[in-house]
């Protein structure tokens, strides 16, 4: 799908804030309601817009540890990798997965309460999964920049 100056000026402003009404939008980009609506659920349709969320704040709910752990597997295989990808999907603190290249095999994010939080889910829940060779953590000390938009 190509997208034109006006729909990406809708997926900017709707990046910035989901709660804006289409009038909103409509203002804010100088077209009528219909032709806003219209792109909008395009967008939707197309799988441009995936879903609306709400962004938490991590620190106002107690989650003031965020933790990136290297995983390396025992082996390469399909199996492993997919018996480990449905492990993750099972645990909350686990915010992102990724598989990566390079000398280790994913890259995960975690957000947990603090240290001793963190420690327990180590031990009792990411150093058990029989598909993890070895895991190498990074304590995130201070949050420079976190954010969901992507450049348009």
């Amino acid at each position: 799908m190509i997208l034109d100056e006006t729909d990406k000026k809708i997926l900017r402003l709707l990046q910035e804030d989901a709660h804006l009404t289409l009038k909103d939008i409509a203002n804010q980009i100088n077209l009528s309601l219909t032709p806003v609506h219209d792109r909008v659920k395009r967008l939707e349709k197309e799988g441009i817009i995936e879903k609306y969320v709400s962004i938490l704040n991590k620190k106002k709910l107690g989650k003031n540890l965020t933790v990136y752990c290297q995983i390396t597997l025992v082996k390469q295989t399909y199996d492993i990798s997919e018996g480990f990808n449905q492990a993750i999907l099972n645990l909350p603190e686990v915010v992102e997965c990724n598989f990566v290249s390079g000398s280790f095999d994913y890259m995960l994010k975690i957000v947990l309460a603090d240290m001793e939080s963190y420690h327990h889910f180590h031990q009792k829940k990411l150093s058990v999964l029989p598909e993890v060779s070895l895991i190498n953590s990074f304590f995130i000390i201070s949050e420079v920049k976190s954010t969901t938009i992507l450049p348009i």
